[in-house]
């Protein structure tokens, strides 16, 4: 439990934040008679790269982010925090690859490319599939996490403060759409780095510095902890093949091809803008190893010492084994090792990483229902239509999430979780958008029936896994599961391609890469702000930290 001071900061913040949200929202609507759907779901194509680079950040990292990347920092050292490196690799695929044809195409969401691209069927689907996506994997998951987070530090009921919370995200977000969800995610993005950064120094004094963690590690047998890469044999069950080969599948998904995260990029003034803001979120995404995971390691360190006490969180099981449940490692960090005062930031950094991430997906769901959904039934819908239905939409979806609590927290670890339904998603989606910007020979009936049968495919493999744990599916690593079931969805729609040979359209002839360097080809800014120097300068960074932390 916290005290009145800290509390006090803790409300103010939600206070502020819905108040700058509304603000945000409504004085656009002063300036033009009317909401169109437009400014609404895209901010009026006004942003730039700062704002997206924060807001890709932000919509990426939440609550669920905060807990459970402390907690694998506590249970495994480091290896999770791969699921942050490998994000820049996807952001510069992103920045080189993706967004000149989603600019290009004029969409104001990814199904609506896709049909360009191939045909009305994949819109459908991966518009059906992206809201469930988000219901579950952005917002339902993230409102599980902030409401334990929440529970352990106010006595509050779990659903009690996740209905407040859904409630009050949910009224700045459905009134102010994407320029409102923008602004205040950027805001976020710089309370949630700030709130960690204070408990990532308040550990590292705490434990005494790097070579003091390190020398405990080593008396405790705990050094490969340190670790990023880890061998075949590793007990984690994700070596260093599966997170070369499993990540890409997952991380294409969810930086370039899902609408909860590519519409701050579809928002962006011009493409410039666009592709440096997306590697200005893929530097960003350097520092949760540091300020996320090391804080779960170092809290792992101090128990070792007998300097932090996790005697709140272990059980005893019927066998007499004694069983932490480490979920609650960061709420814990929280009430011991940060002093009052503090707290309050703390706090407010988690409800920033709550917040943030469920008003982008509730904005994306909106524009999803919209634009792909009712708007192919009723062609002739006004703006101010477009946008009651989006309104509408948004509504549902957090009932429909919160449903959703009970069923989700059975999961162990939240994080796992989460990357573990992933998994099972993305592989068809994934392949669908690599062949069909780098191979003119992807067909549009091979794409439509590679969605189908994947995504069947993915949800089989899954309830299987779920349903009949002992079975030789069941042993297989998510991350390497997302691989297997990427290489089976390639060779679907490769076989298909060729047994229903591509009939371009001339603009679905326009969206595919005739060669490698047509990418690097156009105007692009002088100087430091050049996308080509940024690339490589990110792509030299993360190789050489991979070298370091191997």
């Amino acid at each position: 439990m916290i005290g009145s001071y800290d509390i006090a900061i803790s409300v103010l913040y939600i206070l502020g934040i819905v108040a700058i949200g509304l603000w945000a929202g409504l004085k656009k609507k002063k300036v033009v008679e009317g909401t169109s759907s437009n400014e609404y779901f895209l901010a009026g194509k006004s942003l730039k790269w700062p704002m997206i680079g924060l807001a890709l950040f932000a919509t990426n990292i939440s609550c669920i982010h905060l807990v459970s990347l402390a907690q694998s920092g506590f249970d495994t050292g480091l290896l999770n925090g791969n699921f942050e490196w490998m994000a820049a690799f996807t952001l510069i695929l992103l920045a080189l690859f993706f967004v000149p044809f989603y600019l290009k195409s004029k969409v104001a969401t990814l199904p609506d490319f896709l049909e360009k691209r191939y045909n009305r069927a994949c819109r459908d689907w991966l518009a059906i599939v992206s809201i469930v996506s988000a219901i579950v994997i952005h917002i339902a998951f993230s409102f599980l996490a902030g409401g334990i987070v929440l529970k352990t530090l106010f006595g509050v009921n779990m659903y009690v403060s996740v209905v407040v919370i859904a409630l009050l995200t949910g009224l700045y977000t459905i009134i102010g759409g994407l320029r409102a969800v923008v602004i205040t995610e950027s805001i976020q993005t710089i309370v949630l780095l700030t709130g960690a950064v204070v408990i990532t120094v308040i550990c590292f004094q705490n434990v005494g510095g790097w070579d003091a963690m390190t020398a405990t590690l080593q008396q405790t047998n705990s050094l490969d902890k340190l670790s990023m890469l880890r061998g075949s044999g590793d007990k984690s069950g994700m070596p260093w093949y599966a997170v070369f080969l499993g990540y890409p599948v997952l991380g294409i998904w969810y930086w370039c091809a899902d609408q909860t995260i590519v519409q701050r990029v579809l928002g962006a003034k011009d493409e410039n803008h666009a592709r440096v803001g997306s590697l200005f979120c893929g530097f960003i995404k350097i520092l949760p190893v540091f300020i996320f995971v090391l804080p779960g390691l170092m809290a792992y360190v101090l128990a070792q010492k007998g300097m932090f006490d996790i005697s709140s969180l272990q059980t005893v099981d019927a066998t007499g084994k004694t069983i932490t449940e480490t979920k609650g490692i960061y709420t814990l960090m929280i009430t011991q090792l940060v002093p009052t005062g503090l707290v309050g930031i703390l706090v407010a950094a988690l409800l920033s990483g709550l917040m943030s991430q469920i008003s982008g997906a509730l904005n994306s769901i909106a524009t999803l229902a919209s634009f792909d959904l009712y708007k192919r039934f009723n062609p002739a819908a006004s703006d101010r239509k477009l946008v009651s239905v989006g309104k509408v939409s948004a509504a549902v979806a957090l009932v429909v999430s919160i449903s959703l609590l009970p069923l989700l927290n059975r999961y162990e670890s939240l994080f796992n979780g989460l990357n573990d339904v992933i998994a099972h998603i993305a592989p068809p989606i994934t392949t669908v958008f690599i062949l069909g910007i780098f191979w003119k020979n992807a067909s549009a009936k091979a794409a439509q029936l590679t969605l189908w049968i994947g995504s069947l495919l993915g949800v089989v493999v899954f309830a299987v896994n779920k349903l009949l744990p002992d079975t030789v599916i069941s042993n297989i690593p998510f991350m390497m599961m997302a691989f297997y079931l990427f290489v089976a969805c390639m060779f679907m729609q490769i076989v298909f391609s060729f047994i229903y040979p591509v009939k371009h359209t001339p603009e679905s002839d326009a969206l595919y890469w005739r060669s490698p360097m047509d990418p690097l080809r156009g105007a692009t800014w002088k100087g430091i702000g050049n996308y080509k120097f940024l690339s490589l300068l990110l792509l030299g960074i993360m190789c050489l930290l991979y070298w370091l932390y191997q």
